[in-house]
């Protein structure tokens, strides 16, 4: 199918922010977004890139009393040329298949998906910042559309694509946070969404975080659900710990989300020679490395932050402070290799960079 373009008049289009660090993250949008239809018999169909507006549905469409409604998250960044790259945008939309499949959305055809997403980065690619740790922030987004009531998959479908500028996720930049372990509530648990990007995953997740919040904390560790007893993710990130020189993250098993820059982080690692497991990891076997001084650092990784050291816990009653509240080698190594593949200023031995302007 052919992407219509209907660009917005040059004497109407927004003023674009000029102090790139007040950008702060997700508070501002650019001239244009994508949208695509969907009509079961029909199929998708009416590509176009169309001037930003106020989308108008149903009171009744079934995403709003059902749920069915995803999305993924992703990034442009412009080079120190002045290119623009995206990084692995074809796992975001597989994954974003993947979100479709379990909740019943029909799924995108990954060609056509992609080339939108290049044409609307390159259309507004006057809106992508300059700076290291700027970036365009991109929003792909399926919702059920269909007005009816009755709990079963819709009809009809939208998927649209939001770009805007962005800054640092945290205020406080590449700094360690501290994380609250979440003994009470639970985010996901096997059988479920949990590995989608699902909007209900996100709304559960908030009275836990404003739990943490209230106490100081950045985030919030997760537990599994069954025994309380093994690490899972943290906030919207997945979750990494240092242990003896040994790179440990929680397995993927229909709980955890399968993050692109957890997936790059362990091939990173894995290249540089350390010893990477994927492997179960209980909140006792951290405390017992905290005590006996063998817990070397934490981090969470995710789109938004690429890499956001960990410097503190708080778990039963206590805090853990990890590599004495500081930024350890491994995350600071880390974040470095992945933002410059990302901002093209290293070697792409991966072949994840992706050229579109």
């Amino acid at each position: 199918m052919e992407i219509k373009v209907n660009r917005v008049p040059a004497d109407r289009m927004k003023t674009k922010p000029t102090d790139e660090s007040k950008l702060g993250f997700g508070q501002l949008f650019s001239d244009h977004f994508f949208t695509l239809k969907y009509k079961t018999g029909r199929g998708w169909y009416d590509p176009q890139i169309e001037p930003y507006r106020t989308l108008q549905i149903d009171p009744a469409a079934m995403s709003l009393h059902y749920g069915q409604l995803i999305f993924e998250g992703l990034k442009a960044y412009r080079g120190a040329d002045g290119s623009v790259y995206l990084f692995r945008p074809w796992e975001n939309i597989r994954r974003m298949n993947e979100s479709a499949t379990r909740l019943c959305m029909p799924p995108l055809d990954e060609k056509l998906a992609l080339e939108a997403l290049k044409q609307l980065v390159v259309v507004e690619k006057d809106w992508i910042p300059r700076g290291v740790g700027t970036s365009m922030y991109i929003r792909p987004t399926m919702m059920a559309t269909e007005p009816a009531l009755g709990v079963r998959p819709a009809n009809e479908y939208l998927y649209f694509v939001i770009v805007g500028p962005v800054g640092a996720y945290y205020p406080q930049g590449f700094s360690p946070t501290k994380i609250w372990v979440e003994e009470e509530y639970v985010r996901a648990v096997r059988g479920g969404i949990g590995y989608c990007k699902a909007a209900g995953n996100y709304a559960a997740s908030l009275m836990a975080s404003q739990k943490a919040g209230a106490r100081g904390y950045t985030q919030v560790l997760w537990l599994d659900a069954v025994e309380r007893k093994y690490v899972e993710e943290v906030g919207t990130s997945n979750i990494f710990f240092v242990i003896a020189d040994e790179l440990i993250t929680p397995p993927l098993g229909g709980s955890i989300l399968p993050g692109v820059t957890r997936d790059s982080v362990i091939q990173i690692a894995k290249r540089n020679g350390m010893d990477v497991s994927e492997r179960p990891l209980s909140l006792d076997e951290i405390l017992a490395a905290g005590a006996k001084g063998t817990l070397q650092e934490c981090f969470a990784s995710g789109t938004a932050a690429i890499v956001s050291p960990v410097g503190q816990i708080f778990c039963r009653g206590k805090e853990l402070l990890i590599n004495g509240g500081k930024t350890g080698p491994v995350t600071e190594k880390l974040y470095n290799q992945i933002l410059e593949i990302q901002y093209g200023l290293a070697e792409d031995p991966f072949g994840w960079r992706l050229k579109i302007a």
